[in-house]
């Protein structure tokens, strides 16, 4: 089966881990059966739930066009933590920072303009959307990325591939808590939550206000560590930023956002990912 386009090569290296496990049981089933009770790592997770076919390009481009447009934002203002704090981590204050760099959510007209684009989109969805968005909405937030990165740690040496797998895990993590914190403070809740029709399979508690998308975690994480990833691989950035985009624009498809949310998340990922590469030495 032909992989689909920016996934097809970490296809081969699920592949060769796939042959490699399954030797590794018949010849030691005991030590198979041991390690088969450990939590399963993303090329496992992916391997067991390969990617249906996912959305277009012409699907993706405009929320692709608007992720990009933060990529220029988030170097000028990067530039300025680095002036004051050069290449010393500092986690804490970065976080402080950073959360401070993120945009006041749009005026309430404007929010509500956003959430008619996302209704409009919902009345278009089919089943293979569907299940595209459900995809990436389990396997965006850290296996596509960490798959990505087990890529490129097969042509480096294991001391160097250690360091950047750590280092990868660190800016998932400061995105998840400075995107948490934003979303806390300002207190925007998702498309869902304004228009329960929108999923119904949420159930949520009536007159429920969270959870709140502003700004979106997938977004925040996507944009870290495609910044992460592009800058150790440059020639595959073009793959990474495909996948941004898919990811991004599954959270519309299925109403967890509106543009503004990932268009900020993106800004903070992308100032994530230019902390990391900073302190790491990159």
């Amino acid at each position: 089966m032909k992989a689909p386009r920016g996934i097809r090569w970490p296809y081969a290296v699920i592949a060769l881990l796939a042959v490699a496990a399954a030797a590794f049981g018949l010849l030691y089933p005991a030590a198979a059966s041991t390690s088969g009770k450990k939590k399963p790592g993303a090329t496992e997770r992916i391997r067991q739930n390969p990617p249906p076919t996912l959305f277009t390009d012409a699907e993706t481009a405009g929320i692709g066009k608007q992720a990009a447009a933060q990529r220029g934002k988030a170097d000028a203002l990067f530039a300025q933590w680095k002036k004051a704090h050069g290449t010393t981590r500092d986690d804490r204050a970065f976080a402080a920072w950073a959360a401070r760099q993120v945009p006041a959510p749009p005026a309430a007209a404007e929010r509500t303009t956003e959430l008619h684009q996302v209704q409009r989109l919902a009345g278009t969805r089919t089943a293979a959307g569907e299940k595209a968005a459900t995809w990436l909405e389990l396997h965006g937030k850290k296996d596509i990325w960490k798959l990505y990165l087990h890529d490129q740690r097969e042509l480096i040496p294991a001391r160097r591939g250690a360091a950047e797998k750590a280092e990868l895990k660190a800016a998932l993590k400061l995105a998840k808590t400075i995107s948490d914190r934003v979303a806390a403070r300002d207190r925007q809740p998702a498309p869902f939550v304004l228009d329960p029709s929108l999923r119904r399979d949420k159930h949520l508690k009536p007159g429920a206000k969270g959870p709140y998308s502003y700004p979106s975690r997938h977004a925040t994480r996507a944009a870290a560590a495609v910044t992460f990833l592009g800058a150790l691989s440059p020639h595959r950035a073009a793959d990474y930023r495909w996948m941004q985009d898919e990811v991004l624009y599954s959270r519309l498809y299925m109403a967890g956002h509106v543009p503004s949310d990932l268009t900020a998340g993106t800004l903070l990922g992308d100032l994530i990912g230019d902390y990391e590469l900073l302190v790491g030495g990159h």
